[in-house]
């Protein structure tokens, strides 16, 4: 007789060909993924490397209008301003510093920057002069190209380039060469930053459109996020950049070095560009005080040194625990590569650039669990 009770169903086999491996249809759409990525990244690639200047032109205005809109904030916010007079307001103050600061100190600029010119060059002669009175002096000439006023040949005719130290006060007269277009740049850069910053809401929704309906939240709040970053890391570098030309300045006028507002502000000017920017900064302070001597030299180098571990060790962590946190070794590593592709501007803007990256993949990506961490 044949049972009542059901038969189970059959075990399925083991062992067969397709065990443990994907489904096609997943393959296939995994592969799909894969080359549509490949494919966006090529695409991105290719429009930095063809577009890089154009890019960097509207990054530096996206962040003056990330500044002129951070400022008006805070009056809206303490003021109780309507945007538009607030805005108004923030216009007007900067205008008017400029004004009044060219007009009391610009000419005194001015002067001393064409003093600094000109001891970079009588230093540059006299260290020249030094060396070629020195065996190892003429050993180290004898290993420099004669791009940097060496004797090594191969960089052209010696007699026709300027040495290292003419290098560095030339640069001053080469900027001043194509202040025509260093001028049109920046007016396109203060001029689309003012439109950006009057009307923000209408340049991001005119860029939300272009998104997929379903992505728009997202890519929304990847927006909203990477202002806030921008502004924070502003305000914070801003700060430190104050710090380390007050410093400079007075540490330098303590110790007897000429020009040292021209040099203060050029310190604080270059730490703009962390790490990198302290070395430009300290290089013509210590081809000055090598005029006034050993002990002076070794006091300056010792001074911006003090200074720059200040504002890593202290001063940084501060205004870091308040902004944005950027690793030491991401920094330095982000200016090699944006510097790379991206030239000066890139080295510039690397900074800004990679806490704005930071700060997308933090909204993409999924926090690590505690047990993920290491």
């Amino acid at each position: 007789m044949p049972s009542d009770t059901p038969s189970s169903p059959a075990a399925p086999l083991s062992g067969g060909p397709y065990e443990g491996k994907p489904h096609s249809a997943d393959w296939l759409q995994s592969i799909s993924r894969i080359l549509r990525m490949t494919f966006s990244g090529a695409i991105i690639a290719l429009v930095v490397w063809l577009m890089g200047d154009v890019l960097m032109v509207v990054f530096a205005a996206v962040l003056c209008a990330v500044v002129l809109h951070g400022l008006s904030k805070i009056l809206v916010r303490h003021l109780r301003l309507p945007y538009g007079w607030a805005l108004s307001a923030v216009i007007c103050g900067l205008i008017g510093s400029a004004v009044f600061l060219v007009w009391n100190s610009g000419p005194a600029m001015i002067s001393e920057a064409l003093r600094l010119q000109d001891a970079l060059r009588q230093q540059e002669t006299a260290l020249r002069s030094t060396l070629q009175s020195t065996p190892t002096g003429q050993m180290i000439l004898n290993y420099l190209p004669a791009s940097l006023g060496g004797h090594q040949a191969g960089g052209g005719d010696t007699s026709s380039l300027a040495s290292l130290g003419s290098r560095i006060a030339g640069s001053m007269t080469g900027i001043l060469g194509s202040a025509f277009g260093a001028i049109g740049t920046l007016l396109v850069v203060l001029i689309a930053g003012l439109y950006f910053a009057m009307s923000p809401a209408v340049y991001a929704n005119g860029f939300l459109r272009l998104v997929p309906v379903s992505k728009r939240p997202k890519v929304r709040d990847l927006l909203l996020r990477a202002g806030q970053t921008l502004w924070a890391w502003v305000a914070g570098q801003s700060l430190d950049m104050l710090v380390v030309g007050t410093l400079s300045g007075l540490g330098l006028w303590f110790i007897g070095v000429p020009l040292a507002l021209a040099l203060g502000v050029l310190a604080g000017l270059c730490n703009f560009i962390p790490y990198i920017g302290a070395i430009m900064g300290a290089v013509p302070a210590l081809l000055l005080a090598l005029s006034l001597g050993t002990r002076e030299t070794i006091m300056v180098a010792v001074l911006y040194s003090v200074i720059q571990f200040l504002e890593g060790n202290v001063l940084a962590p501060v205004i870091q625990r308040h902004a944005v946190q950027m690793p030491p070794a991401l920094t330095v590593l982000s200016q090699t590569l944006f510097g790379a592709i991206l030239g000066f501007p890139g080295l510039i803007f690397a900074s800004p650039l990679t806490a704005v990256l930071m700060a997308t993949l933090d909204g993409l990506t999924p926090k690590l669990d505690e047990k993920d961490q290491i």
